[in-house]
Protein backbone atom coordinates (compact mmCIF):
# COMPACT_ATOMS: atom_id res chain seq x y z
CA UNK A 1 0.00 0.00 0.00
CA UNK A 2 1.53 2.93 -0.91
CA UNK A 3 2.11 6.35 1.54
CA UNK A 4 0.46 9.59 0.98
CA UNK A 5 1.75 12.46 0.13
CA UNK A 6 1.39 13.67 3.52
CA UNK A 7 2.82 10.44 5.37
CA UNK A 8 5.71 10.21 3.16
CA UNK A 9 6.57 13.74 3.90
CA UNK A 10 6.21 12.64 7.92
CA UNK A 11 8.52 9.67 7.37
CA UNK A 12 11.57 11.66 5.70
CA UNK A 13 11.41 14.31 8.70
CA UNK A 14 11.66 11.28 10.83
CA UNK A 15 14.49 9.96 8.47
CA UNK A 16 16.06 13.13 8.70
CA UNK A 17 16.08 13.43 12.66
CA UNK A 18 16.82 10.02 13.30
CA UNK A 19 20.09 10.81 11.07
CA UNK A 20 20.91 13.77 12.82
CA UNK A 21 21.12 11.98 16.07
CA UNK A 22 24.89 10.72 16.93
CA UNK A 23 23.52 8.48 19.68
CA UNK A 24 20.94 6.93 17.66
CA UNK A 25 23.43 5.95 15.26
CA UNK A 26 25.94 4.88 17.00
CA UNK A 27 23.25 2.39 18.66
CA UNK A 28 21.87 1.01 15.36
CA UNK A 29 25.63 0.30 13.97
CA UNK A 30 26.06 -1.19 17.01
CA UNK A 31 23.13 -3.70 16.96
CA UNK A 32 23.61 -4.00 13.62
CA UNK A 33 24.86 -8.30 13.09
CA UNK A 34 27.46 -7.14 10.62
CA UNK A 35 28.93 -4.96 12.19
CA UNK A 36 29.70 -7.66 14.90
CA UNK A 37 30.27 -10.46 12.30
CA UNK A 38 32.98 -8.04 10.66
CA UNK A 39 34.39 -7.56 13.88
CA UNK A 40 34.91 -11.37 14.52
CA UNK A 41 36.49 -11.74 11.03
CA UNK A 42 39.27 -9.15 11.99
CA UNK A 43 39.92 -10.85 15.64
CA UNK A 44 40.09 -14.39 13.54
CA UNK A 45 42.67 -13.01 11.16
CA UNK A 46 44.52 -11.97 14.36
CA UNK A 47 44.18 -14.82 16.16
CA UNK A 48 45.59 -16.81 12.49
CA UNK A 49 48.55 -14.64 12.87
CA UNK A 50 49.91 -15.13 15.71
CA UNK A 51 49.25 -18.86 15.12
CA UNK A 52 51.26 -18.62 12.18
CA UNK A 53 53.56 -17.05 14.53
CA UNK A 54 53.31 -19.84 16.75
CA UNK A 55 54.25 -22.37 14.00
CA UNK A 56 57.40 -20.37 12.64
CA UNK A 57 58.61 -20.14 16.32
CA UNK A 58 57.87 -24.05 17.23
CA UNK A 59 59.87 -24.79 13.81
CA UNK A 60 62.71 -22.70 14.51
CA UNK A 61 62.80 -24.16 17.99
CA UNK A 62 62.14 -27.48 16.55
CA UNK A 63 59.55 -28.33 19.29
CA UNK A 64 57.28 -30.19 17.13
CA UNK A 65 54.51 -30.10 19.77
CA UNK A 66 54.47 -26.20 19.56
CA UNK A 67 54.51 -25.75 15.81
CA UNK A 68 51.06 -28.26 16.23
CA UNK A 69 49.20 -25.71 18.38
CA UNK A 70 50.25 -23.26 16.23
CA UNK A 71 48.67 -24.73 13.28
CA UNK A 72 45.61 -26.36 15.27
CA UNK A 73 45.04 -22.71 16.39
CA UNK A 74 45.56 -21.19 12.59
CA UNK A 75 43.03 -24.19 11.31
CA UNK A 76 40.54 -23.20 14.43
CA UNK A 77 40.48 -19.49 13.82
CA UNK A 78 40.22 -19.71 10.24
CA UNK A 79 36.83 -22.01 10.66
CA UNK A 80 35.79 -19.07 12.82
CA UNK A 81 36.28 -16.53 10.84
CA UNK A 82 34.56 -18.27 7.75
CA UNK A 83 31.30 -19.56 9.79
CA UNK A 84 31.20 -15.85 10.92
CA UNK A 85 31.62 -14.21 7.71
CA UNK A 86 28.82 -17.11 6.17
CA UNK A 87 26.69 -16.06 8.85
CA UNK A 88 27.15 -12.09 7.82
CA UNK A 89 25.85 -13.07 4.36
CA UNK A 90 22.87 -15.01 5.25
CA UNK A 91 20.85 -13.60 8.21
CA UNK A 92 18.45 -15.27 10.39
CA UNK A 93 15.41 -13.09 9.79
CA UNK A 94 14.13 -12.40 6.22
CA UNK A 95 10.86 -10.60 4.87
CA UNK A 96 8.63 -13.53 2.97
CA UNK A 97 5.50 -11.70 1.88
CA UNK A 98 5.32 -8.85 3.99
CA UNK A 99 6.01 -10.79 7.19
CA UNK A 100 9.26 -11.76 9.08
CA UNK A 101 10.18 -15.21 9.22
CA UNK A 102 12.82 -17.16 10.96
CA UNK A 103 14.80 -19.30 8.51
CA UNK A 104 15.18 -22.82 9.26
CA UNK A 105 18.18 -24.92 10.31
CA UNK A 106 19.36 -27.15 7.50
CA UNK A 107 20.21 -30.78 7.97
CA UNK A 108 17.39 -31.65 10.60
CA UNK A 109 16.14 -34.88 10.55
CA UNK A 110 12.81 -34.91 9.69
CA UNK A 111 12.14 -31.86 9.31
CA UNK A 112 11.37 -31.38 5.97
CA UNK A 113 7.66 -32.78 6.06
CA UNK A 114 6.95 -30.35 8.94
CA UNK A 115 8.61 -27.06 7.64
CA UNK A 116 6.08 -27.85 4.43
CA UNK A 117 3.42 -28.24 6.43
CA UNK A 118 3.46 -25.39 8.58
CA UNK A 119 4.53 -23.16 5.59
CA UNK A 120 1.47 -24.56 4.01
CA UNK A 121 -0.55 -23.92 6.69
CA UNK A 122 0.60 -20.37 7.44
CA UNK A 123 -0.02 -19.35 3.08
CA UNK A 124 -3.45 -20.63 3.97
CA UNK A 125 -4.20 -18.13 6.87
CA UNK A 126 -2.70 -15.59 5.14
CA UNK A 127 -4.70 -15.80 2.12
CA UNK A 128 -8.08 -16.86 4.05
CA UNK A 129 -10.45 -14.01 2.88
CA UNK A 130 -10.87 -10.58 5.51
CA UNK A 131 -13.80 -11.45 6.91
CA UNK A 132 -13.02 -14.13 8.77
CA UNK A 133 -10.90 -12.75 11.73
Amino acid sequence: MPLSEHEQRLFEQIERSLAEDPKFASAVRASDPRFHARRRVLVAAGVVVAGLALLIYGAVIKIPAVAVAGFVVMLGSLGYAVQSHRRSQSPDLHVVGGTTSRRRPRGRSGGGRRGSFLDRMEDRWRQRPEGHR
